[in-house]
């Protein structure tokens, strides 16, 4: 095979022309690393390699766009980078790449995802846990970024009463109004012997604060 043209075609792109037929287009990057000039032969195992690494590239800059709005967890990127280039291999050697140079961390993932679940969203430990996991990270270090935590989620739960489902609890002995609450508790991630204490104490302080 010959490379029967080079051309700039837009920008760092330029068009390649083999056998006056099949067109390339790659980025400078390529083009120099190759060292791809009018007039060279290419080995069909040498046509492969520059074909890789130009899709390498540009996989890996589509990634860097991707992590410039949001961030991704491991499988989070690999799942969408095989959308577009359909390789298992290629995607796995961008994401080692994106690992080796910090812009994919499931560690820190996790923990920037532990804090708005727990900080904000005020979820309880198994829907944290769940949420987190959702996002392809393994147990362990769901568990890990949750640990600094123990703390506040008695204390989410006690707000969660106080201010979100306060409205409900007006009356110790309305079942039907106190199981709602209960219920939508369970679906924030709380367990239920947690939540019958704490409603028991909100109940209690309630009582106190009448007295006084």
């Amino acid at each position: 095979m010959k490379v029967t043209n080079v051309s700039r075609y837009k920008g760092t792109t330029y068009e390649v022309e083999i056998d006056e037929s099949r067109k390339l287009y790659l980025h400078i990057d390529i083009i120099t690393d190759f060292s791809v000039r009018t007039g060279m032969e290419l080995e069909r195992d040498q046509l492969r390699k520059i074909v890789y690494a130009s899709n390498f590239r540009r996989a890996y800059q589509r990634a860097l766009f991707l992590l410039d709005y949001r961030d991704y967890s491991a499988k989070e990127m690999t799942e969408k980078l095989i959308k577009t280039y359909k390789s298992d291999t290629l995607c796995s050697a961008v994401l080692k790449k994106l690992k080796d140079n910090g812009f994919i961390d499931d560690e820190r993932y996790a923990e920037r995802m532990a804090r708005k679940l727990v900080e904000t969203r005020k979820f309880g430990y198994r829907r944290a846990e769940r949420e987190i996991m959702l996002k392809g990270i393994d147990k362990f270090t769901a568990e890990d970024a949750l640990a600094v935590y123990d703390d506040r989620f008695s204390e989410n739960l006690m707000e969660l009463l106080e201010t979100k489902h306060s409205r409900y609890l007006t009356d110790s002995s309305d079942r039907k109004s106190i199981e709602k609450v209960k219920n939508a508790l369970v679906r924030y991630g709380y367990d239920f012997s947690d939540i019958n204490r704490a409603v028991k104490e909100y109940f209690e302080n309630s009582i106190y604060e009448e007295d006084d």
